[in-house]
């Protein structure tokens, strides 16, 4: 028999176990879904409308049923009543025996037999080998882009397949056959990606300005035919501030962090701070709701200054004294949360290994030692893909330290070339070394070559890589500075205008401001206000 004392003891022991256990669970819950908000309690279908012959709650999930004496005569929803989400992440888990389904967003109410009809945005997934993943227009333009695919749908309301985000088959090897999956929708603007159990299955970029869908209800499909189970477990929802609104009120401004690189260089060149403030002061100039700070001296004193950031901007010297490769774990956190990110010049250089493998996840390339090349020379941009960071911005020639044979993501995957150039066979004059040539490039002479990149992470993240930048005055150039400014709004997720972000004209005393080095007596200024002439008649 045991003692009231013994039995008192046990007892506070288990339950200081249990909530430990309830404690610990609650804190990696907390953790890991920061900003998720649960719109099913588990138990019952409150703020939930669907048929009632066939939705229920079983399990704690909410079940949609179909048998051969009780089918659905076309698709029906149970559709979520808390409100028409615009930008936001939705998590849940489903699973499902035989049959069709799908998870609908930004979607509307189709008058019908019922009032359970529901068109729009559809998360697909099936019991099959093929569909799950895929973006789908229910009664909204078919299919938006298949398994594996990153597409852009125009102004003919089909989708133009751009780039892919993996092998079809691959993925389909990750997803569990009548088991539960982890099913994650990020939509941000016109933007939308698709996670199955971590791994992206599609990315849609939705430029159809006549049909696409900027908020709507969230529902969730029993498809019609051979008899089905369906089940929903753990949803959660994440609302983010609209991308068409972020300049319509102080609070919902886009930030973003320029990190200016120590001394380095001398005067007029490697002039980190003055050329990041040149940025700053025009993107918070620019009308676009952008609210730019610049942090000097390198990597920040207090690092979270960069944890409220939509984009982060480096413009430092690199290699060995990049001020990242100290940082890699916070920086990449902030990545896989969709941060974006701009490199600048010496800013694109860091080891071969794990900081090289952070700068291929996190922007898609960077200067690899005996690989690329740092050679000064005058690159003729002769024409500019139509990408966002080019709007605006003309075809120009000017003479930088451009680096070039970067070291970019296999195959190219998600880079979109920017800048592209023959370099002269001149470039290569000087013996291989780690920054002056290799082999490797030698083979290259005549080919293109890209100088500043554009990169889409697979979690929808933004990075861009820009070479330019050793000569301070070139910031005066106007279409050079456009497109390093578009793409640092673009990285922010702001949608940059037909005409590019504009900004006013620099003089020569903008261009001497704030640099680090008194006047040198090389300086010329009668040849810097001739080029600024030049560059902007």
């Amino acid at each position: 028999m045991t003692s009231p004392r013994l039995l008192h003891i046990q007892t506070s022991f288990f339950l200081s176990l249990f909530c430990l256990s309830f404690f610990l669970t609650f804190q990696t819950t907390e953790a890991g879904d920061k900003g998720f908000k649960p719109i099913f309690d588990g138990k019952t279908l409150k703020n939930w409308d669907g048929d009632p012959r066939f939705w229920s709650v079983e399990d704690g999930a909410i079940t949609g049923r179909t048998t051969k004496e009780n089918p659905t005569k076309g698709n029906t929803f149970i559709i979520w009543q808390g409100g028409k989400p615009a930008d936001f992440e939705l998590k849940l888990q489903y699973k499902i025996i035989d049959g069709n389904s799908g998870i609908q967003y930004r979607s509307f109410s189709v008058p019908g037999a019922d009032k359970w009809r529901v068109g729009g945005y559809q998360a697909d997934f099936e019991a099959g080998d093929k569909y799950s993943g895929i973006l789908y227009g229910e009664r909204f333009r078919g299919i938006l882009g298949l398994r594996g695919e990153k597409t852009v749908i125009g102004k003919n309301h089909k989708p133009k397949v751009v780039g892919s985000v993996g092998d079809t088959n691959e993925i389909q090897k990750k997803i569990k056959k009548e088991d539960w999956n982890d099913y994650h929708i990020i939509a941000r603007g016109n933007h939308f990606v698709h996670k199955i159990n971590g791994v992206t299955t599609v990315d849609v970029t939705d430029n159809d300005v006549e049909k696409r869908r900027a908020d709507g209800i969230i529902a969730l499909q029993l498809h019609q035919g051979p008899p089905m189970v369906v089940q929903f477990r753990d949803i959660q929802l994440k609302e983010l501030p609209k991308a068409s609104e972020t300049s319509s009120t102080e609070g919902a401004k886009k930030k973003v962090v320029l990190i200016a690189g120590k001394k380095s260089h001398g005067y007029g060149s490697h002039e980190h701070r003055a050329g990041c403030i040149i940025l700053a002061d025009a993107l918070n100039n620019s009308g676009l709701g952008i609210e730019a700070t610049v942090v000097t001296e390198g990597w920040p004193q207090d690092s979270r200054v960069l944890h409220e950031a939509d984009s982060i901007v480096i413009y430092c010297d690199g290699g060995t004294r990049h001020p990242y490769n100290q940082h890699l774990e916070e920086l990449n956190k902030l990545a896989e949360q969709g941060v974006g990110m701009v490199n600048i010049h010496y800013g694109v250089e860091v080891p071969k290994g794990d900081s090289g493998d952070a700068f291929l996840r996190w922007i898609g390339g960077y200067f690899e030692a005996w690989w690329s090349v740092n050679p000064h020379w005058t690159a003729d941009y002769k024409s500019l893909p139509d990408h966002p960071i080019s709007n605006g911005v003309e075809p120009f020639a000017i003479n930088d330290e451009w680096y070039y044979h970067m070291r970019f993501q296999p195959e190219m995957k998600n880079v979109q070339p920017i800048l592209t150039a023959v370099p002269p066979k001149s470039t290569l004059s000087r013996p291989d070394g780690a920054h002056s040539g290799n082999p490797a490039v030698r083979k290259t002479v005549g080919q293109p070559q890209h100088m500043a990149w554009a990169y889409e992470r697979p979690n929808g993240g933004r990075g861009f890589g820009f070479t330019g930048g050793h000569f301070h005055w070139n910031w005066g150039h106007n279409d050079f500075r456009k497109l390093v400014l578009n793409a640092i709004a673009w990285s922010a997720n702001v949608d940059v205008p037909p005409q590019g972000v504009t900004s006013k004209p620099l003089t020569i005393e903008d261009l001497e401001a704030n640099q680090d080095y008194p006047k040198s007596n090389k300086h010329n200024p009668a040849r810097i206000k001739a080029l600024l002439a030049e560059w902007n008649q």
